[in-house]
């Protein structure tokens, strides 16, 4: 080949997902002879109140500018200064192909889509990962430009550039370049770094330095470039374990898409000649032969009298191609022909293009794009994570081209002249919104009937898809899987003979697997598998490569319960996945804590946030207790988001009553700002003299010892009663208890069921505090506390001093005792009117039961069999995060939109 056909573009990536140096976009030469990037703008009558997508000012007069394909509206003015991509060439400008992770479809207010620009008007696609939003007939047509979070051996790099996405801002947002407003809510405009937050105007972010330093957060973000996953074989709600609960697994164009083909994007042609009032055609128009196997199409609108280059022009538009229509051809077919490959694939039927029109006497019913023939052509080759200074090649190919001549070409391009061809290999890359599909091309394929093959398919994934020269490496696959739900406390050969009866497996790696196809099996098989009654679970967990980690980067495990706080859960779920890395973010409901801690297990130093209420903090705790000794930060801080009813340690290290949409990006800075205290655990030995109740003639044994944790307080009689009657009736209608009110309004009602309950529990139990007997008096509940608050924040030990007894702290190492007369007495003591009874101080208690007795610990209730409770100070005290006094810094105004915590969901969700 003679050397001017090949050309070299220069310059390294500078931001993403856009290619090329700063301050250079790449552009298309659009309608009209201007040089915009990929826009093909006409002058468009406005019937309604319009406004620029560059300026956002309102377009006065009747008359503005439209891109074609992307409707990207403009001012005659503003056209020369226009940097924004049009959707059609967005795919050739991604830096480095990250597939998205579309949760289910839902209703999203004063959001637009990326793809077409148009309001979410019905019900959308979100990325659970980025801030994506895209109508469902437009998610084929979406980037994959999502935020790459790991490594995953393509690509890999440790500087990370900042990646813009545009538009979805508030009207206050401003810019941190000019300090002007940037954001609308009327149209799709300002840049938005999804790392560090930064703002700014979409002709302003071009000269922001490329670096991102991940702004505010910085050190309490897990670093992509710490991460590592081996997700081949497995989608991207696996990769960030994100509950499926809701959706139904499906390929990339199976999904919604598929089922709402007639509603897809009307394009019109506007002609000086429609202007007279012509009637018009509507066309279905495939892309390929997968989207007649699929039954999937795009309508345009065009009239009668079009010519056959207008309506292939317009076909393309649909399909977001900005092509030269001379390349491509319309071929019909009736429905009796859709199953016949000869029909479907006549490239060489004999058609006039030529004629004036393509409505004869009789018009098909719908239409195919197909490519035209073509002896060479240019194809660009990236070069993949070869260090070489350069976005990719152009290379001119012929029907004697081979994936192995065009790496003999590509080489010296690329300054590898005197490497071995052998060594290096051509991969296929195919850039879907929902997945990065990759193929390693073999060597003696020809490369013009591969494109050949691939536009005879989609001509929208010929769009997609990319060539990679890729050097060959022998890459150690491991694939994490944590199985939970097995029985607790067996050996290890035990849980390996579990494993290999109910799973198969071929080698004794659970944890770590070796094997792309097993780990896909194994995950798979376990899903519908269940030991001893109880389902398995699986969980995909990355590898954090500690070292990598900066010294001054202290990541925030975040565990989130969704099922608390009236399904605020899943709101902060998403808004931490946005602000943090997804990975350092963990469903508690998709395996518990454990998969977290042991993602973090070779972190020297993390801290934690629970997102839940004082159950679920007990929960972790307790997790956190029993995984210690193989932690390598063995002491975490832990701090805690109250999402529960009662959220009493919430209370008490200041995180408040409960969440109730406060900014997540706040919260996480004062979580940043913290204090550090300790706080006293306990241990609760419940050792039963009797059978549980429901033995067979008595005959059965009594209940073994059983040991649980206490955090906050444990309560024998009335207290606990109550509790057990809210557990009950929350049972037995778990729909209504997903508000804080109407629990607390629960509460109320068993409380007052129970008012004129008289019950002599100094009776029935005996007290023995640091080996002394203690005399009770007369009370229905007895309750032992570990932190200054009860009941949703009621002071039950009071505040008045009392000679008898040291001042109460969290971490003193010992129990207050209090009593409580009955259910007025606990009314009295939460309307701050009275305190409880105070019985005594100490650090080792013993309970004796002589009858079965109510019993709750942190608002777990049951019944307990009469027989000893003793409890005792349970190993080293925690760590705990206390919310600074001090009255926050202002963090300006570059976050001010970074997460739109709860508004975004309209019950998709």
């Amino acid at each position: 080949m003679a050397d001017g056909t090949r050309s070299l573009r220069g310059g390294s990536p500078a931001s993403s997902p856009v290619l090329g140096g700063r301050g250079r976009s790449v552009v298309v030469a659009a309608a009209g002879g201007s040089t915009l990037p990929g826009h093909g703008f006409r002058r468009v009558t406005l019937t309604k109140p319009t406004f620029c997508h560059y300026c956002t000012d309102f377009i006065w007069g009747l008359a503005g500018y439209q891109c074609e394909v992307c409707n990207f509206m403009s001012h005659e003015k503003c056209l020369k200064n226009v940097k924004i991509p049009c959707s059609c060439i967005a795919p050739s400008l991604v830096r480095v192909p990250v597939a998205h992770c579309f949760g289910s479809p839902g209703h999203y207010k004063k959001k637009f889509c990326t793809v077409c620009r148009k309001s979410l008007d019905s019900p959308a696609f979100r990325c659970e990962v980025c801030e994506l939003h895209v109508h469902t007939d437009c998610i084929l047509f979406a980037c994959s430009d999502c935020r790459q979070c790991h490594q995953d051996g393509h690509q890999d790099h440790d500087t990370y550039h900042h990646h813009w996405r545009e538009g979805n801002l508030s009207s206050s947002a401003r810019c941190e370049v000019c300090k002007k407003t940037c954001g609308s809510s009327e149209v799709l405009s300002g840049m938005r770094c999804e790392w560090c937050g930064i703002l700014a105007h979409a002709a302003c972010y071009i000269v922001v330095t490329p670096e991102c330093t991940f702004g505010r957060l910085r050190n309490m973000i897990l670093p992509p470039s710490c991460v590592q996953l081996f997700s081949r074989n497995f989608s991207k709600l696996h990769c960030f374990r994100i509950s499926e609960n809701l959706q139904t697994e499906t390929d990339e164009d199976d999904d919604v898409e598929g089922s709402t083909q007639g509603s897809a994007k009307d394009i019109q042609i506007s002609t000086d000649s429609s202007k007279q009032n012509f009637s018009k055609q509507t066309l279905k128009i495939f892309d390929g032969n997968d989207a007649v196997k699929r039954n999937q199409f795009r309508l345009i609108s065009v009239p009668r009298i079009a010519k056959n280059e207008e309506v292939v022009e317009a076909a393309l538009r649909a399909y977001y191609i900005n092509d030269d229509q001379q390349e491509y051809e319309l071929q019909t077919f009736t429905q009796q022909a859709l199953l016949s490959d000869d029909v479907i694939n006549r490239n060489n039927a004999a058609e006039d293009s030529n004629l004036g029109s393509v409505f004869r006497e009789s018009v098909p019913e719908a239409w195919i794009i197909r490519a035209k023939p073509k002896d060479e052509e240019v194809i660009r080759i990236y070069p993949a994570w070869l260090k070489v200074g350069m976005a990719y090649v152009s290379l001119r190919v012929n029907k004697d081209s081979t994936t192995q001549t065009v790496i003999k070409e590509v080489l010296p391009l690329l300054g590898r002249q005197t490497e071995c061809l052998q060594n290096f290999k051509l991969v296929e890359v195919l850039m879907g919104s929902k997945q990065v599909q990759r193929m390693i091309l073999d060597n003696h394929e020809l490369i013009l009937n591969r494109l050949k093959d691939i536009r005879k398919t989609s001509i929208r994934q010929m769009n997609q898809t990319r060539f990679y020269i890729v050097e060959n490496s022998k890459s150690i696959v491991r694939v994490n899987l944590f199985v939970s739900g097995l029985p607790p406390q067996l050996s290890p050969e035990e849980y390996t003979n579990i494993l290999k009866d109910e799973l198969a497996i071929k080698s004794a790696v659970v944890l770590e697997i070796s094997c792309f196809s097993e780990a896909e099996r194994i995950y798979m098989l376990v899903k519908d598998t269940t030991v001893n009654d109880k389902p398995l679970n699986a969980v995909v967990i990355p590898e954090v490569m500690a070292s990598k980690i900066p010294q001054n980067c202290c990541p925030l495990l975040v565990f989130v319960n969704p099922k608390s706080g009236g399904l605020k859960g899943r709101d902060l779920l998403y808004s931490f996945r946005k602000l943090l890395n997804p990975h350092q973010v963990f469903e508690l409901t998709n395996g518990g804590p454990l998969p977290g801690l042991h993602m973090f297990s070779k972190v020297p130093s993390f801290r934690v946030l629970v997102c839940g209420g004082d159950g679920t903090v007990g929960w972790v705790l307790g997790a956190l207790e029993e995984i210690r000794h193989k932690l390598v930060c063995a002491e975490p801080s832990v701090a805690i988001l109250p999402l529960g009813t009662g959220n009493d340690l919430g209370r008490v290290l200041r995180w408040g009553a409960g969440y109730s949409g406060e900014d997540p990006y706040s919260i996480l800075v004062s979580v940043d700002e913290a204090d550090d205290v300790l706080m006293d655990r306990w241990t609760i030995l419940l050792d039963a003299d009797e059978p549980a109740e429901g033995a067979m003639n008595g005959m059965a044994e009594p209940e073994p010892p059983k040991i649980v944790q206490m955090n906050n307080y444990c309560g024998l009689g009335i207290d606990a009663e109550l509790s057990l009657d809210f557990h009950h009736a929350r049972e037995e209608e778990p729909g209504k208890f997903n508000s804080r009110f109407h629990n607390k309004g629960v509460y109320v009602k068993v409380g007052l069921q129970k008012i004129s309950h008289t019950r002599n529990l100094h009776k029935d139990i005996k007290l023995q505090v640091d080996q002394h007997e203690v005399e009770l008096p007369s009370i229905e509940g007895l309750i032992f506390i570990n932190i200054p608050s009860w009941g949703s924040g009621a002071d039950l030990w009071g505040s008045e001093s009392d000679n008898r007894f040291e001042k109460p702290r969290i971490d003193d190492g010992l129990l207050e005792v209090v009593g409580v007369t009955g259910v007025v007495h606990m009314g009295q003591v939460q309307g701050g009117f009275r305190s409880g009874i105070r019985i005594a101080q100490g650090s080792y208690f013993r309970v004796t039961l002589l009858k079965p007795i109510p019993v709750q610990v942190d608002g777990e209730p049951w019944i307990q069999a009469p027989g000893q409770i003793i409890i005792s100070a349970a190993g080293p005290k925690v760590r705990m995060l206390k919310k600074s006094k001090q009255k926050q810094k202002k963090t300006g105004s570059l976050r001010e939109t970074r997460v739109d915590s709860t508004s975004g969901s309209e019950g998709g969700r």
